[in-house]
C-alpha cells in the first residue's frame, strides 16, 4: 500500500490507458469475428418475438440504412459479450495495487461469479420473461391494428432489459462481498427486508416497459436473490466468526 501511494499520477493514468487500450482491441476483435455472424446474432436475438408472433407477420426496417446499422450494433454487441473477460481482468488487474493481500484473493472468484449471475439473468430474461412480455404486448393487435415491430427498436428494447436482468442478478454477489467486508450484516437485511421489497418493485418499474406483468416478473426475481443474499451474508458470517474464534 505505502508503495502503491508513491506512484505519481501521470503513472496511473499512464497504466489506466494501457488497460483501456487492451479492452478496445479485445472489443475489436470481438466485433469482427462477430460481424460474420450478425444475421445469425440477430435471428438468435429476435426468436422470443418471432415465436409469439402470428403467421404471416415480419419484422421490418422503415429506413433504407437501418437493417446495415441494426447489424453493426449486434455485432458491436457481441464483441463486447466476447471481450467481457477480458474487460473484467483489465478493471480488476488497475484496482488490483490499492487493495490488501486478503482482499486480491477474492479478484479472481468476483471475477468468475459476477460473470455467472450476470449470464444468469440475461438468460432468465430472454428464456422467460421475453416470450410472456412480448405476448402481452402483440395482444394489443386487432382486426384494424396491425403490431409492426422494427429492427432498430427491437434491438435498443431486448438490449436494454437484456442489461437489466443481467445487472439485477448481480444482487446476491454484491450484497454477500458488503457482508464480508463487513459494511453490512443479516439482521440489517432481515430488518429492512420491507424497504428492499418496496424498493424492488419500484425499481422494476423504473427498468421496464410500463406493463404489470414484466414489472413483477423482475420484481419477483429480485425477491428471491435478496433471500439468497441473506444465506450468503449468514455463511460468510458464521465463518468470520470462526476465523475470530481462532
Amino acid at each position: 500500500m505505502d508503495d502503491q501511494e508513491k506512484i505519481p499520477f501521470t503513472a496511473h493514468l499512464e497504466e489506466l490507458r494501457k488497460r483501456l487500450l487492451v479492452c478496445f482491441i479485445a472489443v475489436g476483435i470481438g466485433f469482427v469475428l462477430s460481424y460474420g455472424f450478425k444475421e445469425k446474432l440477430f435471428d438468435i436475438l429476435t426468436r422470443p418475438l418471432i415465436s409469439v408472433m402470428q403467421t404471416g407477420e415480419r419484422m421490418i426496417f422503415t429506413g433504407l440504412p437501418e437493417a446495415f446499422f441494426t447489424y453493426l450494433k449486434v455485432a458491436l454487441l457481441s464483441g463486447i459479450m466476447l471481450a467481457a473477460p477480458v474487460i473484467l481482468y483489465q478493471f480488476w488487474m488497475f484496482v488490483a495495487p490499492g487493495l490488501y493481500n486478503k482482499e486480491k484473493r477474492l479478484l479472481v472468484p468476483i471475477v468468475f461469479l459476477s460473470s455467472f449471475f450476470f449470464v444468469g439473468g440475461s438468460l432468465f430474461g430472454y428464456f422467460i420473461v421475453f416470450p410472456f412480455g412480448f405476448k402481452f404486448f402483440l395482444g394489443f393487435a386487432s382486426e384494424t391494428i396491425q403490431a409492426l415491430p422494427s429492427m432498430r427498436e427491437y434491438l435498443g428494447f431486448s438490449s436494454k432489459l437484456l442489461l437489466a436482468f443481467g445487472l439485477v442478478f448481480e444482487l446476491p454477489l454484491v450484497i454477500t462481498f458488503l457482508a464480508k467486508l463487513e459494511i453490512i450484516s443479516v439482521e440489517f437485511l432481515k430488518k429492512n427486508r420491507k424497504y428492499a421489497l418496496l424498493l424492488f418493485f419500484v425499481a422494476a418499474a423504473i427498468i421496464t416497459p410500463p406493463d404489470v406483468v414484466t414489472q413483477i416478473m423482475m420484481a419477483l426475481p429480485l425477491m428471491i436473490l435478496y433471500e439468497v443474499s441473506i444465506f450468503g451474508a449468514r455463511i460468510f458470517g458464521k465463518k468470520r466468526s470462526e476465523e475470530d474464534d481462532n
